[in-house]
């Protein structure tokens, strides 16, 4: 999930950057891509990821 918004995050600083538009003074297409990769790095990291509880198989016989 983290991943999909860093790709939004990255196309709208493309957009504004191509626009050569600024939404405010803090918020730039800089920010917005600094944000992007925050959001990738962290998916990266793991975090957001559910936790896989009670699946998969396991070894035990069928009898």
């Amino acid at each position: 999930m983290l991943a999909i918004i860093g790709a939004v995050l990255f196309a709208l600083a493309l957009i504004l950057d191509l626009a050569d538009a600024n939404i405010g003074d803090t918020i730039n297409a800089a920010t917005i891509v600094t944000a992007g990769l925050l959001c990738v790095a962290l998916h990266l990291a793991g975090v957001g990821t559910r936790a896989r509880t009670g699946g998969g198989w396991s070894l035990r016989s069928r009898k």
